[in-house]
């Protein structure tokens, strides 16, 4: 006998669909404020690529002051009590790192949506909308075999890759150039047995090692030195030995440097050097073809490190992202969009939620370089381009908010995204309170309340923090 599918049906006030990094930041925010608030995410936790070994860049902007604060900062305050980061730390190249634990950080965040009273809803696909009248009605659900329709007063897409506003139907824009090129993933994964002393030995010895490409625009002060002087620091760098090892057939991945991230484990690193070219995060066939791909670089890359690089010789694996790292695929178009200009010149408006101060941070779609300049200070990122522009009740936040392809290589950091969604989040409640739309919220009243919570929406907020 065939068992028919039973839609069920859920009403709430704010729905946030994806868990990641701006996901975690709006669905926080609005329950915090005393909206009803179920996030959604297909994993079974939530975090998204805070999980996955990578580093929160540049709570500090290139001047050392602090501009991202509120949420983020209370999560790096936990994670701090539990041994899982070291704080911020200045750097010359991603203006700060702040190593974390991924493992502890899902712990960290399931505490914050119990203690602020977020429902979950995890193991979920969205797998439609229903829009009326250019109005987004409700969100379709499905796992375990149920299908369950979502009707809510705000929506909220942090799903990053835009689906729920590409499946309603809201217009964008995807990659970086008139081809629609895209910056590539990357399969995280963590090896154990590192060496960092005989690495450490190994740069002074070969400081050509930490020299760069012409495209990338570093700051003074990059040096071996500075990497021995704090586990917490996040390595760029084997340019020329990559390169001669490409030459020799010897390099299975397509890019010109390694990354890793020291994590607060003896002994332990995160790499995030696998490349996918020519991607298209927004296709199944596409995404089934990077895991695959990228799977079957981490040994041969593992294998490389080991015969060639001081310091790797015992590393074993010890765990792969459970899913690949996407940098780049839709990016929706809201009421506003912050441009190049803006960034570059340091505009904040009146009406900005949160700062965004990492460097420009462009990785080639298809081939081995990128493109990295410095920002002089921190930019404003605007209430206006969390809010779709052609479908009424749907708020963005995370990297699928609007602005131009040249913001996006320094807006899609994690620790910007969740500053962001928590002005999404409380513009959220507010919205469903006071029962209007999300855009005739005042403004003035969501920067109020970020404020209160210790966000940072000016440099004379930085500097007010500073001092402290």
């Amino acid at each position: 006998m065939e068992r028919q599918t039973v839609r069920e049906v859920i009403r709430t006030q704010v729905l946030v669909l994806g868990g990641g990094s701006g996901g975690v930041g709006a669905a926080i925010a609005s329950a915090r404020e005393g909206a009803e608030t179920i996030i959604v995410d297909r994993q079974g936790f939530l975090g998204g690529n805070m999980t996955i070994g990578l580093p929160l860049l540049a709570f500090l902007d290139a001047q050392g002051r602090q501009v991202t604060g509120g949420l983020p900062q209370e999560i790096v305050d936990r994670l701090i009590e539990l041994g899982g980061a070291f704080g911020h730390r200045e750097c010359p190249l991603h203006n700060s790192t702040t190593v974390i634990d991924p493992s502890l950080m899902k712990i960290v965040i399931f505490e914050k949506i119990k203690k602020y009273g977020v429902q979950p809803l995890l193991h979920c696909e969205i797998i439609g909308t229903h829009v009326e009248n250019g109005e987004l009605k409700s969100v379709l659900l499905k796992g375990k075999g149920r299908e369950i329709e979502v009707f809510a007063d705000v929506f909220i897409d942090a799903t990053g890759d835009g689906d729920v506003a590409y499946m309603a139907g809201a217009e964008f824009e995807k990659g970086q150039f008139a081809n629609g090129e895209t910056q590539p993933p990357t399969l995280m994964f963590t090896i154990g047995g590192f060496d960092l002393k005989r690495f450490m030995d190994f740069l002074e010895e070969n400081p050509e090692e930490l020299k760069h490409g012409s495209s990338m625009k570093i700051r003074p002060g990059y040096t071996a030195e500075f990497l021995r002087a704090s586990e917490n620091h996040v390595f760029v760098g084997l340019k020329n030995t990559i390169s001669r090892l490409r030459e020799e057939g010897k390099c299975p991945i397509s890019r010109d440097t390694i990354i890793y991230i020291n994590l607060p484990r003896e002994g332990h690193i995160a790499l995030n050097c696998i490349r996918i070219l020519n991607f298209d995060g927004t296709k199944v066939e596409e995404l089934s073809r990077g895991e695959i791909e990228s799977h079957l670089q981490v040994l041969p890359l593992m294998n490389m490190l080991q015969e060639h690089i001081p310091g790797f010789e015992n590393i074993f694996l010890s765990s792969i992202a459970p899913f690949l790292g996407i940098r780049e695929t839709r990016r929706i178009l809201g009421k506003q969009m912050i441009r190049e200009d803006a960034a570059v010149n340091g505009v904040i408006p009146e009406d900005t939620i949160a700062l965004g101060s990492y460097i420009i941070d462009i990785h080639s779609g298809s081939g081995d370089s990128t493109i990295i300049k410095s920002l002089a200070g921190p930019y404003g990122l605007t209430y206006g381009a969390t809010i779709a522009k052609d479908v009424r009740r749907l708020m963005l936040s995370g990297r699928c908010i609007s602005v131009d392809p040249v913001v996006f290589g320094s807006s899609r950091v994690m620790p910007t995204c969740m500053a962001v969604g928590e002005g999404v989040g409380i513009g959220a409640a507010l919205a469903v309170q006071q029962h209007v739309a999300p855009e005739d919220v005042d403004v003035q009243l969501i920067r109020q309340k970020l404020r209160k919570h210790g966000a940072i929406l000016s440099l004379e907020d930085a500097a007010a923090t500073s001092a402290t």
